[in-house]
């Protein structure tokens, strides 16, 4: 049995009744090879780490964040994991993963697939209150990006109830030409540029082994500063739904 199944409950047809309204984040953009799923997972981390009870959804045929969930150390803070992608369309799977989500849970980690467009991607942002699209910096991502933050905003879902998004930077050296391109493309968007992750093997080490950067002994304090600015963006939209409730 895999980690995402063994924390799931034992009776999935009953309904789990609780006071936590969980805040469900999604990561997406329509092209593979962005690092969705790092960023997705190592929010998971993030969270469980800070004692939120955290669920990560899994839409990617790929099952990757399910791979990543098997790879993690039972002794590690529990992540409770859901292969949405075994179902078909999102709006099929709305009620199954919300059966199986646990009592309390308090984040909703959403990892999406790639070609993301059309009904499934309205959906998905039907059930999000925010969205993260990460981007790397290529002329490729570049226009790539551009093309899934327009289907975005002009989705019906986004539409009828807009989301808080933000665009974060990921693998980047920033002393290069791409960099500085894809940084005045993304301050020149009418939506938040958050963040810039930096490449290193850091996040390939940690996903072999089901780990996020939190779960490391001794962080790079560079890591950490730069996850701070996106944990800043995420909280601060958190605070400002629940002053309007």
């Amino acid at each position: 049995m895999s980690d995402a199944e063994s924390h799931q409950p034992t009776s999935p047809g009953v309904r789990v009744v609780s006071t936590t309204v969980p805040v469900r984040i999604m990561v997406a953009n329509a092209k593979g090879g962005c690092g969705k799923t790092t960023m997705a997972t190592n929010l998971a981390s993030y969270f469980t780490r800070h004692t939120e009870v955290t669920a990560l959804i899994d839409y990617d045929p790929q099952g990757s964040s399910m791979d990543w969930l098997q790879a993690r150390d039972e002794h590690l803070p529990t992540i409770n994991g859901i292969a949405a992608f075994q179902r078909h369309a999102p709006s099929a799977t709305t009620r199954t993963w919300s059966l199986r989500v646990p009592a309390r849970t308090s984040r909703i980690i959403l990892d999406t697939p790639a070609g993301l467009a059309g009904n499934e991607l309205s959906d998905l942002i039907q059930m999000s209150d925010m969205i993260i699209i990460p981007v790397i910096p290529s002329a490729i991502d570049i226009r790539a990006a551009t093309g899934f933050i327009r289907d975005v905003l002009l989705s019906r879902a986004y539409r009828l109830n807009p989301k808080p998004i933000a665009v974060v930077a990921n693998r980047v050296r920033k002393n290069t030409l791409i960099y500085a391109k894809l940084e005045r493309f993304l301050k020149s968007l009418q939506i938040p540029f958050v963040a810039a992750f930096r490449d290193t093997q850091f996040y390939v080490r940690a996903s072999e082994h089901g780990l996020g950067l939190i779960d490391f002994d001794q962080p790079d304090s560079r890591d950490i500063a730069e996850w701070k600015s996106l944990i800043n963006w995420i909280e601060e939209n958190i605070l400002r739904a629940r002053n309007k409730e």
